[in-house]
């Protein structure tokens, strides 16, 4: 576990400041990697979908600004803070996030299946930004044109491969977790985020949900067989994979535009794979803000 004192916090707003001075909004992360400042709206009834229009701190990605004054008091409102987290999908950059993550004990190969989809799809990943993460993954940093919004998205594109977009962050480099660093890639800390290719970016933005028959656009529509599939792969799960089965399947679910929908019933399935009703529910709305991209 990684060392947690005040140095540590001093150069975490360090590397947050130098990031926010090359035009990346920042926010402070505790060393779970989660925002570093409780909710002004901590207890009020869900759901809550203020952005930060209240003008308090504590509202997580949306509280990410450029401004070094801003920057500053957020980490002073945050003394325990150890890392920072950058906005994605925000102008100047727009940033899109490739996480690659590495799980070797179920024979995830992240980094061949990218390699895979850019020999079908026929594009390449150019030099660009890379952060190592303490798991051995690694963040490639693209940038994603002005005219379109990337969502966030885990597993979809394939097993160990999350895109973090609109409303989602990443973690810095220079950042400490519990598990360790975040640091640059040797031979990327001198490049810039390298545009998107034009294939991958198709891949990231699947096509727009058509109007339900009842004529409402963005009204969910049935789960019907995909969402009875889903509450089955969490019913299947084992002691150690509830949560990441109850996470996948609602992120799913709210791709396909019926999380809400299915929302009660995934609750109740993970209920009797042992988790909480608080433990599942507090998944789906993480499932939900991740999906939905609530930032854009």
């Amino acid at each position: 576990m990684a060392t947690i004192d005040r140095q540590t916090t001093t150069l975490a707003l360090a590397h947050a400041l130098s990031a926010a001075g090359r035009g990346l909004p920042v926010f402070p992360l505790s060393a779970t990697k989660l925002p570093a400042l409780r909710s002004p709206h901590h207890g009020e009834q869900p759901p809550v979908h203020c952005r930060g229009e209240c003008g308090l701190p504590g509202h997580g990605v949306h509280d990410a600004t450029t401004d070094p004054a801003a920057v500053r008091a957020l980490f002073a409102a945050a003394p325990r803070a150890t890392g920072y987290g950058i906005a994605c999908g925000r102008a100047p950059h727009r940033l899109v996030g490739i996480d690659l993550d590495i799980d070797t004990a179920h024979g995830n190969d992240s980094v061949g299946a990218l390699q895979q989809l850019a020999l079908q799809h026929l594009f390449t990943i150019p030099p660009t930004v890379t952060v190592l993460t303490p798991s051995g993954g690694r963040h490639l940093w693209l940038t994603g044109p002005a005219d379109t919004t990337v969502p966030n998205s885990a597993g979809r594109l394939a097993p160990g491969i999350d895109i973090r977009g609109n409303g989602g962050y990443l973690v810095g480099p220079g950042s400490v977790t519990t598990h360790g660093h975040y640091r640059l890639a040797p031979g990327t800390a001198h490049l810039t985020p390298a545009p998107c290719p034009r294939a991958l970016l198709r891949l990231l933005t699947p096509p727009r949900r058509e109007p339900t028959p009842s004529g409402h656009p963005g009204k969910e529509t049935a789960p019907g067989r995909r969402g009875e599939g889903l509450i089955q792969f969490v019913l299947a799960a084992h002691e150690g994979q509830r949560n990441t089965r109850l996470f996948w399947a609602a992120c799913r679910a709210y791709e396909h535009g019926f999380g809400d929908a299915l929302a009660d019933a995934l609750t109740t399935a993970a209920i009797r794979t042992g988790l909480t009703e608080q433990e599942a529910r507090s998944a789906i709305a993480s499932a939900e803000r991740l999906t939905r991209g609530r930032g854009d």
